[in-house]
């Protein structure tokens, strides 16, 4: 069968995820929460996938079933509960260990069943399982932003049912012999490239949608426990389990060196022309998503950080639509403004700012950014082609991006990297800004520039940075 999302050559995880969420949201095909984006899709037709589970002989000869927590893999969990199986569901986010237990009533009907099986079924008729439990996972059901018929698998981009599957590995829970099954619409399906996939990346072996069984007889191995050189301090202070898990690992004497913690891109605040208004998105859900995640928490997160800053600082809007700002907050420094560039959040001194950056800086320009990308998806691509930089300087509105590394040798190996990108269907182009930010900072004049001086037009070179930032809270 043809898949009905067409994937370019040279397209990167995120094209593929935006592509499949677009496609998505513009045909209606998913039921609440919505909009779908940065979710696993709660596509419609869910139900009629999830119930053909019970017609694979791997269920059928299974025990143990473990299953995400996702509202559209909610009808998997009450066909397990329903097959009489032991049911496991990871906790969200991992916050509080690997996975639960569901444990319905005694002899619980079917609509008790059905309450075990939903979101707050999982909460109210769970126990923990810890990671010295001697469990053995037959089979895991996980969903997915987008599959491959060869059973490549990208989820939502924050590798938690990777984790999950590495760290049952890690305590023998899952083997050769585990099955693994997503649970998708049939857009879902696309062509992945091979090169896209990583050691740590899962693969499946079935994927089941409204209309179709499809196995996969994927080639490429499963994770075989946690990668830790994948993994930075900071991943393992928001996973507790990941510690623990760490230190059993280093008594037993494995290698548990952990890898370098990308640097942050470091928002700058600039002046300029207020950006239009974008439309607001609805409101989301507090329904826990794709591999635990909430997208309510980040949404109060945002606010309590937007209430400390300074008075200064305007939020000009909070656009959160699709139509071309989408999760991005545009501000305006009020107040005395060195004109082009100001440091983070507290317009620090010029002299403040260079110290955070080595003299030996040098800067990239990346043009051709199209119009509705989101400065995260721009991260996440320099992440994953190990392109990060010290300091990102965000120009949606004209189309480009400064991106500041440590020195010139560093630079040029992110030019290499970044040759060929590919975002939403637009090739970015990437080379040295004609002037570094280093010595321009230098001769910075702090002189208040006058209201006519912002400028206006969206053809400015490649070395002018912009009086507009949008920083992603």
């Amino acid at each position: 069968m043809e898949p009905v999302i067409k994937i370019n050559p040279g397209a990167s995880k995120w094209d593929i995820r935006q592509k499949v969420w677009d496609y998505i949201e513009e045909k209606n095909l998913a039921n609440f929460p919505r909009p779908v984006h940065n979710r696993i899709p709660n596509f419609k037709g869910a139900i009629q996938a999830c119930n053909r589970l019970a017609d694979l002989q791997e269920f059928k000869l299974s025990q143990t079933v473990k299953v995400n927590p996702d509202r559209p893999q909610q009808q998997a969990r009450f066909v397990t509960l329903e097959a009489r199986k032991t049911l496991l569901v990871p906790t969200p986010r991992l916050r509080t260990g690997l996975f639960n237990k569901i444990t319905p009533p005694q002899g619980a009907s079917k609509e008790q069943l059905r309450m075990c099986s939903s979101s707050q079924g999982v909460k109210d008729f769970s126990v923990p399982v810890g990671l010295d439990a001697k469990v053995k996972v037959d089979l895991v059901v996980v969903g997915s932003v987008a599959v491959s018929e060869k059973g490549f698998r990208i989820g939502k981009g924050e590798g938690y049912a990777d984790m999950e599957y590495g760290m049952m590995a890690s305590m023998g829970a899952v083997d050769e012999s585990t099955v693994v099954v997503s649970v998708v619409h049939d857009c879902q399906v696309v062509d992945i490239p091979e090169e896209l996939m990583g050691s740590h990346d899962l693969t499946v072996d079935y994927i089941l949608t409204p209309t179709r069984v499809i196995k996969t007889n994927c080639q490429l191995p499963k994770p075989q426990g946690i990668i830790w050189t994948k993994l930075d301090a900071e991943k393992l202070e928001k996973i507790p389990i990941l510690r623990k898990l760490r230190a059993l690992e280093e008594q037993a004497g494995k290698d548990v060196t952990l890898g370098a913690a990308p640097v942050a891109a470091e928002p700058v605040l600039q002046t300029s022309q207020p950006k239009k208004q974008t439309r607001r998105r609805p409101r989301q859900s507090t329904e826990q998503d794709a591999e635990g995640e909430s997208r309510q928490e980040k949404r109060v997160e945002a606010e309590q950080k937007a209430k400390q800053r300074p008075a200064r600082v305007r939020k000009e809007s909070r656009g959160e639509g699709r139509g071309g700002n989408e999760g991005e907050t545009t501000k305006t420094v009020k107040g005395k403004s060195r004109g082009k560039e100001q440091g983070p959040e507290e317009g620090e001194s010029e002299a403040g700012s260079q110290r955070k950056l080595p003299p030996s800086v040098t800067t990239v320009y990346l043009g051709g950014i199209p119009a509705g990308l989101r400065v995260s998806e721009l991260k996440s691509a320099l992440r994953e082609r190990e392109a990060a930089p010290l300091r990102l300087t965000w120009q949606g509105a004209q189309h480009r991006a400064f991106l500041d590394y440590s020195d010139p040798q560093a630079a040029d190996q992110a030019l290499e990297a970044l040759q060929g990108l590919c975002l939403n269907d637009h090739s970015l182009q990437a080379e040295l800004a004609k002037s570094q930010r280093g010595s321009k900072r230098s001769g910075q004049s702090s002189r208040r520039p006058r209201p006519s001086a912002a400028p206006k037009s969206k053809t400015a070179p490649p070395d002018t940075k912009s009086t507009t930032e949008k920083t992603e809270q």
